[in-house]
């Protein structure tokens, strides 16, 4: 009897503990027809600026999803009556290069009653010092539609997306109507952060993040191409040189990013 009292109080705390873990959302819309949260990671909140961009943004996306999703039901309640639809989306920083450039990766998911969840992934570069998001081109000496550097980045993509199709055993759509949507553009190439590196403060080259779709069948999920920064090295301009170096850590290739 005492056993099963203590296996009871046991089971009790375990319970209350993996309620204590769940973390709680920084930002939710609950209605008839949507749930919806929104999550940052610790890191993220540590820095007030880029919390409260974050947050700014992923409060608009809870806006919008929930306006989209009161419509829907008006207009088809029927494919409400299991419940609303569920959206998450999750900000985390992937990558902090020269204590100054913080890598975010933000992970979106949808499900609407269709014939399965989707979802989305989408990335940030914070500047620190200037408290602002920027892009990549001030690591490059130019990165015009078109230009060299782009097409140096295609090519380098295509063969990391070629190389991860084979290890999956997935090489049948390694075609270039799967790539086609990988443009000489940064603002159509894919989803970009600046890799860690076994060099402290620099940063290994350049992961391009792509969701289901993009470059594949949902069902092979999402991919991650790696370009080594060497292989941009004629394109740095003064500050790539400064923050590039090193190589890829073992583990962040193995691992999901």
């Amino acid at each position: 009897m005492i056993g099963l009292s203590v296996a009871m109080a046991l089971g009790a705390t375990c319970v209350i503990s993996a309620l204590a873990a769940d973390p709680k959302p920084d930002a939710v819309v609950k209605t008839k027809s949507i749930a919806a949260r929104v999550f940052l990671d610790d890191k993220i909140k540590a820095d007030a600026a880029l919390a409260a961009d974050c947050l700014a943004e992923g409060r608009k996306w809870l806006d919008k999803n929930a306006a989209e999703a009161a419509a829907a039901r008006k207009e088809d309640p029927q494919f409400f009556k299991d419940g609303g639809w569920d959206f998450e989306r999750k900000y985390a920083i992937r990558s902090v290069v020269a204590d100054r450039y913080v890598n975010l990766l933000r992970n979106d998911y949808m499900d609407t009653h269709g014939a399965h969840p989707n979802s989305d992934v989408n990335t940030i570069l914070w500047d620190k010092t200037e408290r602002k998001r920027i892009s990549i081109r001030p690591f490059f000496t130019e990165t015009a539609d078109g230009g060299p550097t782009m097409k140096a980045m295609v090519k380098a993509v295509i063969v990391s997306l070629k190389a991860e199709k084979k290890k999956r055993d997935t090489s049948e759509t390694a075609t270039d109507e799967w790539f086609k949507s990988v443009e000489p553009s940064l603002l159509k190439i894919g989803a970009v952060t600046l890799a860690p590196s076994t060099e402290a403060g620099k940063s290994s080259g350049l992961t391009f993040h792509y969701p289901p779709y993009a470059v594949g069948p949902y069902a092979e999920g999402e991919y991650v191409a790696f370009v080594p920064w060497d292989a941009l090295k004629p394109y740095l301009t003064a500050e790539g040189t400064r923050i590039f170096g090193g190589a890829r850590p073992k583990g962040d290739a193995e691992e999901p990013q």
